[in-house]
Order: structure tokens, then sequence, then C-alpha cells
């Protein structure tokens, strides 16, 4: 239940975060709000150095800390595994096609477009309590239907709505479609993230779980960063909705990475193992 409740409480400050750092811009200026944004780690890191209390010692593989061997160790043994691997392979790709639309999301909207920046906030803090529902949801869906449907069908479903930002164009309707888009493909991602980031933590031993989470995490950020390079200079060569539209084509073939349903345990997990956006 603690687990739920920080999940919760992370994904409404998601969602507040963007449509107030909007507005503060509009009312404030960019610099301004900036300026605020940093001060505000600065208290946070503040509060934190004021926390009293004893420390817990972690178990760590080694004193040295993660090494390149390490990572190679890591994906060794996710490639080893088949369901380890063809999570990885649908997890780093779906992440990097949706996180490689981002910068050109904001060129349509902001450049193009000329949503003010309240507006654009508004279309992707919103959105983000899709997410809370989707957390809330994944349980109960898991109890009632099993683990494998679940993420089947929420695998399957989170490739699909990334297509209609195709659609995107000015005014109402536009800032409507993203805002739809957004909240049914988090939703979808809230259900997914825990079902699979439990799979993935009950198919890893204790002591290989650092290196492979970290190699996973390495490796969907370095997939990430590629792809926002690769689809600027498509965005540039093309058009950003030609681009975006791109990655959601490609998006509707990830599915076919995702576990088949014979190689999954369909056990029901207590509670989800991580937060609902694993990387």
């Amino acid at each position: 239940m603690a687990n739920g409740r920080f999940e919760g409480t992370s994904w409404v400050a998601t969602a507040a975060g963007p449509p107030l750092g909007g507005a503060l811009i509009g009312l404030l200026g960019p610099v301004v709000t900036v300026m605020a944004d940093a001060l505000s780690y600065l208290l946070s890191a503040l509060a934190v150095l004021r926390i009293r209390g004893d420390d817990v010692a972690a178990p760590r593989e080694r004193a040295t800390g993660m090494r390149g061997a390490d990572l190679l160790d890591g994906w060794r043994f996710i490639l080893r595994d088949r369901v380890l691997r063809r999570l990885f392979l649908n997890s780093i790709l779906v992440g990097g096609l949706i996180t490689a639309t981002v910068p050109l999301l904001s060129v349509l909207l902001l450049g193009r477009y000329g949503y003010p920046a309240w507006q654009y906030g508004l279309a992707f803090g919103v959105p983000a309590l899709g997410g809370f529902v989707g957390a809330r949801l994944s349980a109960p869906l898991v109890s009632r239907y099993g683990r494998r449907r679940v993420m089947i069908v929420s695998g399957w479903l989170r490739s699909l709505f990334p297509l209609g930002l195709a659609f995107l164009h000015p005014g109402l309707t536009g800032l409507l479609t993203v805002i739809v888009v957004e909240a049914l493909l988090i939703t979808c991602m809230g259900i997914f993230n825990p079902i699979y980031a439990t799979e993935r933590l009950q198919r890893t031993p204790a002591d290989h779980a650092a290196r492979v989470l970290t190699t996973w995490s390495v490796s969907g950020r370095l997939l990430q960063a590629t792809l926002m390079v690769i689809w600027g200079v498509l965005g540039t060569l093309t058009s950003p909705l030609a681009a975006i539209t791109m990655s959601g084509v490609l998006l509707l073939a990830t599915p076919l990475l995702l576990p088949k349903r014979t190689h999954v345990s369909d056990l029901e997990p207590t509670a989800p193992a991580e937060g609902a956006r694993a990387a």
C-alpha cells in the first residue's frame, strides 16, 4: 500500500508540474521561471541534508561500483533469457521511439502552431494523471485476468495510441488530440510497467539484479539519446509532423517483441515492484 501511495503522489506531481510551469512562464517569463525551478532543487537538497536517522547499510555487489565488465555481464544475462530479452528490446525501443518525438512536439506545438506555454504544459500535465489511474488499475486487472493477458494487452495498446499524434493540427481540437492521445498512452504504460518490472525482477537472481537493472537503464538512455538525434534530422529533412508519424508507425511493430504467452509466468504479484514509469 505504501508503494501505491508513493506512485500516486509521483503521478500527481508530474501532472501538476507542467501546467503550473506553463502558467509561471506566462506570468513571470521563462528566465524567472527557470531560476525559480533551480532554487526549488537547491531547497530540496537542503531539506534532504536535514533528515536525521540511522543509515541502513545496503548490500553492494562490489566495493568498486559498476564497471564496463558488469554492463557486459548484464547484457549477457538478459540475452540468455528469452523473456528478459524480449522485454528488454520491447521496453527500450518503445521508450526510445516515444522520447524521440518530444523535442519535435515542442517545436510543432510552441513554434508552428503557436500554442502558449500554459496550454503546452496543460497538454502534457493533465495526461500524466493517466499514469496514476493505470498504476491503480494494474494490480486489480492482474488479479482478475492474470499477468500474461494484462501485460500483452496493455503492451499492444500502448503502441497503438501514439499514431494518433499524426492528426495534430492548430487550434483547440489539436490540443485535445494531444491530451487524449497522451492520456491513453500513459494510462496503458501505468498498467504495463509494474507488471513487466515484476516479471523482470522475478527472473533475475539477487546477485545479478544490480547489473541487469543498470544495463537496462544505460541501454535505454543511450538508445533514447541516439533516436532523438536521428528524429531531429528526420524532422529537419521532412517536417516535425512527418517524423512524429514515422515514430508512430514504427511503434506498431514493437508488440511483436513482447514475450509469448507460454513464456510468461502467470503468478499474481501482491504489489507492483517498481514505479509505473520504468525505463
